[in-house]
């Protein structure tokens, strides 16, 4: 069952020791660290999903995640960093002397959640900024924006149009049959440490 606590410092901290050590272990042994959810807190165990986003010098570096969650949290986190710095298709593998450079941060996503609408401007007017995450569907396109986006893209047309196109659809596009769910994340990394309110 899905568990609205927000994680503990010590969760957090422990989540982002795994991320770093699962890349690591990649950069060594070219495969993720295996965990065994059963030497974690409670709290780690539960069926959770994440994205774990790497960045070099405020550059991405990679971002890998689901969006349905399938399996225990520490485990899903170990399994995205890997992917994250080893298997994101817009960059090249992680090399070694790039590791002390890298920060690590992780989206730990509620359950999503459709959202009601009539029109684009119905859609538009419910967006909360800096705080949903968005899935966008149409037919077989499929685009998800974290709610970091919002940093870079503030406004919520602005934001709504690079969605789209990432789903592979033109900026200005609208169909009726457009289906769009939303999410909060828990977001945390090397940098602060803390978890943004969401």
């Amino acid at each position: 069952m899905f568990s609205t606590d927000v994680l503990s410092m010590e969760d957090r901290a422990t989540l982002l020791h795994v991320a770093r050590s699962s890349i690591q272990h990649g950069l060594r042994h070219h495969r993720a660290l295996l965990i065994d959810p059963n030497d974690y807190p409670k709290a780690l165990r539960v069926s959770r999903a994440t994205f774990v986003t790497l960045e070099i010098g405020g550059q991405l570096r990679g971002c890998i995640g689901v969006l349905a969650a399938y399996q225990p949290l520490i485990q899903d986190v170990a399994v995205h960093a890997y992917a994250a710095a080893f298997e994101d298709p817009r960059f090249p593998e992680l090399r070694e002397e790039e590791f002390p450079r890298l920060e690590a941060h992780i989206s730990v996503l509620s359950p999503p959640e459709p959202l009601p609408f009539g029109s684009e401007q119905e859609l538009l007017a419910q967006l909360r900024p800096g705080i949903d995450g968005l899935i966008l569907h149409f037919g077989h396109h499929r685009g998800t924006f974290l709610p970091s986006v919002w940093e870079q893209l503030t406004e919520p047309p602005v934001f709504l149009a690079h969605l789209k196109q990432k789903a592979g659809l033109p900026a200005h596009f609208w169909a009726p049959e457009i289906r769009v769910e939303r999410y909060t994340t828990e977001y945390f990394g090397d940098a602060d440490g803390t978890a943004s309110p969401a």
